[in-house]
């Protein structure tokens, strides 16, 4: 399990993470207003004692750094709040107040963090926010630092980089109930904080679960070298599309000597393609940008301070750890692509690479914490290749359940299985084990016996793993097989809701098309006119052939609205967080329908609510 070439005498990484301390939430407990715990950094006090056989010795380090939490100085006028949540939020001293980098999950938790601040630094106003990328993390706590009036009035700026609000969009609103699901077992939301359940994920310890939003940015960056000055804090940008996040963005504070990596590089290997779900990231432009960054900002820099972990001191070990970073995604990128040209698949190439050359095995924070070379050799295979492997076999195979049931059959039955599997579990054999129950499972969902050792086979493979992501989705598995439907159901959460003021109308209207039940739609063919008062748009919507089509102005070829609706955008948000409903909002006046409103009703009735929940480890 303990990797013989790393040093664990080696200091620094603890040393780095506790400099700087000026003070911390004693205990680390965030509430919302109606006293719900939505983070509790206290329940990992357990991470102090030794490791147990139950954990992997590298994540239970790892966890041990990330749950270090309080306000740090990184150098004079250059702050972070750590601990606080999954990532880190940044605060940069300008002439007459603070600028604030990703504000985190929760606004009480990036409240908190200000507070705290605050009682260090004085009554600071918050007189800028910048967003270094699209996930939701970095922005979705930026009601608890800044008001919406304030920036709409245009005293306090919003930053983030070019594609940002497409992005943003597009994970958390369009994928976003699927991504959430899959999520709950990527950071062990579900698990015991302990020994045998969660321990952290090597980005961070968990997710806050309190309020969230999106203020849209009133200003984008769009080409590196740009430079932005907010309340004297001058900024120098280096866009990174396509790496950890489609719309991402380092930046150098020049007059502090602080280089700023957002999340593309790491105290830990990352995800080419996250096991929750995401567009599959460019690890030949990552590795690529990475140089990019050393190129534009090594010589300037003298602490590198990123969103998530804790800083690296001095010019020449930032320099190393942006190189060997940068390394270590050129290499799974390059010499997954060399086996792909040999004809190896995907699965055969992540055998294939076991790990990194021993000048990168042994740096700490290559190490595959949140990513794995195994996982992330495979999401290359996928950009380039796409799901299929180019095996006829794999062509044309039968759902999950279809197959498991023959698979089973031909294997002499569930029970014979099972037993089978009993000796396979003595020999040590896990994965095939998981494997041959999978069957067993998705061919009779209700086999106790199957469940049992299932349950017990993904327990045992979470605590051997380094990976922490993986140990969450084992163990959430493992999680999920002991119990019935009902104990299981949980809803998929709200945070597209909380996003709705900040989205465009042809956004919110896309969010309906990904929603519509395409084969009972075909039937129809729908027209509505869409005029909202207050910001001088009008919009027609067409269903046809199954789909849900925005059209910016009026119906195709002169063709008249079956109903057109007037409105202000403010009742349309109200109707989409669920505050109100189009018939209430008729009746009230505050929604005028003039035409057929039946051909809404129909249009409404046509859309699909996502699923609160569905089982991951069974079918």
């Amino acid at each position: 399990m303990t990797a013989p070439e790393l040093d664990w005498d080696d200091d620094t990484d603890r040393q780095n993470a506790t400099r700087g301390l000026l003070g911390r939430l004693d205990p680390c407990v965030i509430r919302d207003a109606s006293g719900r715990v939505v983070w509790d950094n206290e329940r990992w006090s357990f991470l102090a004692e030794g490791c147990p056989g139950t954990a992997h010795p590298g994540l239970w380090r790892q966890g041990r750094l990330n749950a270090l939490d309080g306000l740090f100085e990184v150098v004079p006028g250059v702050y972070q709040i750590r601990g606080f949540d999954v990532s880190n939020m940044t605060l940069v001293e300008g002439d007459s107040g603070v600028v604030v980098v990703d504000p985190l999950i929760s606004e009480e938790c990036s409240a908190a963090g200000l507070a705290l601040y605050r009682s260090h630094r004085g009554p600071r106003p918050v007189t800028g926010v910048v967003y270094t990328h699209s996930h939701a993390d970095h922005f979705a706590g930026v009601g608890g630092v800044v008001d919406r009036a304030d920036v709409a009035a245009e005293r306090v700026p919003v930053l983030a980089p070019a594609g940002f609000m497409e992005h943003a969009v597009g994970e958390n609103v369009f994928a976003g109930p699927a991504m959430l699901a899959r999520a709950r077992y990527m950071y062990g939301s579900r698990l015991p904080a302990g020994p045998g359940g969660a321990i952290g994920f090597g980005l961070g310890q968990g997710t806050s679960t309190g309020r969230t939003g999106l203020i849209a940015p009133t200003g984008s960056i769009t080409r590196t070298g740009q430079e932005r000055e907010v309340d004297g804090v001058r900024m120098i940008f280096q866009l990174t599309p396509g790496t950890e996040a489609p719309s991402e963005m380092n930046f150098l504070l020049p007059e502090h000597g602080v280089l700023l990596v957002a999340e593309n590089a790491n105290h830990t290997l990352h995800n080419v393609l996250t096991l929750r779900g995401a567009e599959v990231r460019d690890a030949r432009a990552w590795a690529g940008y990475l140089t990019e960054t050393i190129q534009l900002f090594g010589d300037r820099a003298d602490v590198l301070v990123g969103s998530h972990h804790w800083p690296t001191w001095g010019r020449a070990e930032l320099i190393r750890f942006l190189s060997e970073q940068r390394d270590a995604y050129a290499y799974l990128h390059d010499q997954t692509v060399r086996l792909m040209n040999r004809g190896l698949t995907g699965a055969e190439i992540a055998e294939e690479l076991q790990e990194f050359p021993p000048s990168l095995a042994k740096a700490w924070h290559a190490r595959g914490y949140y990513g794995s070379l195994s996982h992330n050799s495979k999401a290359v295979y996928q950009r380039y290749m796409g799901w299929f492997d180019g095996n006829p076999a794999h062509l044309w195979q039968h759902p999950p359940a279809e197959s498991a049931r023959r698979y089973v059959e031909f294997m002499g039955g569930a029970d014979a299985v099972v037993d089978k599997a009993r000796k396979s579990f003595a020999d040590g054999d896990l994965r095939w084990v998981a494997e041959v129950l999978a069957h067993v499972l998705f061919s009779d969902p209700d086999h106790a016996a199957a469940r049992q050792l299932q349950a017990e086979t993904f327990e045992e493979l979470g605590y051997g793993a380094e990976n922490g992501t993986w140990r969450n989705f084992y163990l959430s598995g493992a999680w999920e097989l002991r119990r019935d439907p009902e104990e299981r159901r949980t809803t998929t959460g709200s945070a597209n809701l909380a996003m709705v003021p900040a989205l465009s109308v042809e956004q919110l209207f896309q969010s309906w098309a990904v929603r519509l039940n395409g084969p009972e739609a075909a039937a129809h063919r729908i027209l509505l006119r869409w005029e909202f008062t207050d910001l001088d748009e009008t919009w027609t919507l067409l269903l046809a052939n199954g789909v849900l089509t925005p059209i910016r102005g009026e119906a195709p070829r002169g063709e008249q609205p079956h109903c057109a609706l007037r409105l202000e955008r403010g009742v349309f948000d109200r109707i989409l967080s669920g505050q109100a409903d189009f018939p209430g909002s008729i009746a009230a006046g505050d929604v005028v329908a003039e035409g057929d409103d039946q051909a809404l009703r129909t249009l409404l009735g046509l859309l699909e609510e996502p699923a609160r929940s569905f089982p991951i480890a069974l079918p």
